[in-house]
């Protein structure tokens, strides 16, 4: 949607693109289609040589910047496995009530009247039971 003559503004270099090389490729791509590219926040100009040196290092930064935040969540999450909190939605299902809904459909109740009878959704109940691996005891109790 741009043309020849015009200028793509962005407020900040790192929203234009994931990558050095993504950015690499917008911008020599607005290049081919003699369009103008501006940053306000670095206040980069690419139809400079300067301009284009800048894009390059400003990239390469916010390509750092990123490496570095994604380095900081791995290890936090790390940091929290070992402090025992695995993230995540709590399971539904659990304990004594998991225990009933196995007893249930073991004795054959079929699954819309376990999630009717316990209050949960099918996917909920059908999630749950590939958890813990559970089959049916019978044909019936596999509806």
């Amino acid at each position: 949607f741009v043309r020849p003559g015009d200028v793509l503004v962005v407020w900040k270099l790192d929203r234009l693109g994931r990558s050095l090389s993504h950015l690499l490729a917008i911008v020599t791509s607005l290049k081919k289609k003699q369009v103008a590219f501006r940053s306000l926040t670095e206040n980069l100009d690419t139809t400079t040589p300067s301009g284009e040196f800048l894009f390059q290092v400003f990239g390469a930064l916010a390509q750092y910047e990123r490496a570095l935040i994604q380095e900081r969540v791995v290890a936090g999450l790390a940091a929290a496995r070992k402090r025992g909190r695995i993230g995540g939605r709590p399971q539904a299902i659990t304990g004594e009530k998991l225990e009933a809904i196995v007893a249930a459909l073991d004795g054959g109740m079929s699954k819309a009247a376990v999630c009717r009878n316990f209050g949960v959704k099918r996917t909920t109940l059908i999630e749950t039971l590939a958890r813990v691996g559970w089959t049916g005891s019978r044909g019936a109790s596999s509806r």
